[in-house]
């Protein structure tokens, strides 16, 4: 059973989903960015480091944590 809200997870992420990713640059410190899921880039179904994403304002990176998800 997969959980509802594990960015490790591709049926967990969606487009329009708040999520804190990981940039590339950012993977020593651990430094979060906050956005809206635009666009995602991970094929897989799983991926332990999370599930790579492009924000709707362009940045890259992968899922850290699932915020909320946006009412339609």
């Amino acid at each position: 059973m997969i959980p509802t809200q594990d960015g490790r997870y591709r049926a967990c992420v969606s487009n329009g989903l708040v999520v804190d990713i990981i940039q590339k640059q950012d993977q020593r410190t651990g430094k979060k960015t906050r956005g809206i899921v635009g666009t995602i880039l991970t094929n897989s179904l799983f991926h332990p480091h999370g599930i790579k994403v492009r924000l709707e304002d362009g940045k890259v990176g992968r899922i850290g944590g699932i915020i909320h998800v946006e009412e339609k």
